[in-house]
């Protein structure tokens, strides 16, 4: 399945961390960028749950970044040199807001992972997605601003009540 939606969480994170970027260096680039990923891997596998779905928005394509770059302040980033911004075509929205409601919201990261789990996508989950799921004070410091809820909020806020309602439905089904 990674492989199926690998471009679109590649670019999502990417946006991700281009809009709420790491500070203090290489090292926490990487940490950031590694909290950014396994939040967009978690978000899209939940989006997008069978290979049919996966092979869909494959096809398609998710959307873009256009509306997140305007709701952060940032549009027109995507001006200019179409080669240069070619990626944000596979960013996508819904993606990266259940991404965000995940990087601020614990709680709610423990549900989708435990969600993953309970449909067999992962194989140990507290470890594939540890940096998610319990960021060690060097995960915290190199993610402040992709982890801030008042940042990321009108993000999260684009599609959270999708987000809650497909965690609701999984469990409602595993109970």
């Amino acid at each position: 399945m990674l492989e199926d939606l690998s471009p679109l969480i590649a670019a999502t994170a990417q946006w991700l961390t281009a809009a709420y970027p790491a500070s203090g260096g290489a090292l926490a680039s990487a940490l950031c960028e590694m909290q950014a990923r396994q939040a967009v891997a978690v978000a899209a596998w939940l989006r997008y749950p069978t290979p049919m779905d996966a092979a869909l928005v494959g096809m398609s394509g998710p959307g873009g970044s256009g509306r997140l770059d305007w709701v952060t302040g940032a549009d027109g980033a995507g001006s200019g040199d179409p080669d240069t911004h070619a990626w944000r075509t596979w960013v996508d929205e819904v993606v990266a807001s259940w991404a965000a409601c995940l990087l601020t919201d614990p709680a709610l990261a423990g549900r989708a992972v435990a969600a993953l789990a309970d449909d067999g996508r992962t194989a140990h989950p507290p470890v594939e997605f540890r940096r998610l799921l319990t960021p060690d004070e060097r995960d915290s410091s190199a993610a402040a601003l992709l982890r801030h809820p008042d940042l990321l909020g009108p993000v999260a806020a684009l599609h959270r009540t999708q987000l809650l309602a497909r965690l609701e439905r999984d469990e409602t089904l595993a109970a």
